[in-house]
């Protein structure tokens, strides 16, 4: 198990080798990952790419899915890629969607053709005063940096 995401984040299966893994059919969130330093005892792992299926089986996993040359060239190596998956208990399509734009916003994936901002802005809250409360915060709760998170 993996666990991805803010926080304590979600419970993934995996990783597993993406070569001669056969796909459920069953809905999930599925994150493909590679050891960026496979020389190293430690378990980490680069996200290069999120997605979510109401099937996985009908995905075309292993190497067949779309955006398959990508994590190929990303890891090196076919048999450098691995896929993390994450059956979202009594999720519906929507819910899947909602954690792998999360995902794809705290990872920024390269090999996502789309990217979400987790961005915070100071106008979308406004500012008030109270005598019973201090201030507002000038920013979000996840100062982030330019780096995104490795998953571990």
């Amino acid at each position: 198990m993996i666990r991805l995401g803010t926080l304590a984040g979600y419970p993934f299966e995996g990783p597993r080798l993406l070569g001669g893994w056969t796909p459920a059919a069953s809905a999930a969130v599925y994150a493909i990952v590679y050891k960026p330093d496979p020389d190293t005892s430690a378990e980490r792992y680069a996200v290069i790419y999120v997605g979510h299926s109401d099937d996985l089986s009908a995905e075309r996993f292993p190497f067949q899915h779309p955006r398959a040359h990508c994590w190929v060239r990303r890891a090196g190596s076919k048999w450098k890629v691995y896929i993390c998956t994450y059956e979202v208990p009594g999720g519906s399509r929507g819910h899947r969607e909602q954690i792998a734009r999360e995902l794809t916003a705290v990872y920024r994936p390269g090999c996502n053709d789309e990217q979400f901002d987790h961005a915070w802005k100071d106008e979308w809250i406004g500012g008030y005063s109270a005598p019973t409360t201090g201030p507002l915060a000038e920013r979000g709760p996840d100062s982030r940096t330019d780096q995104p998170p490795a998953a571990s």
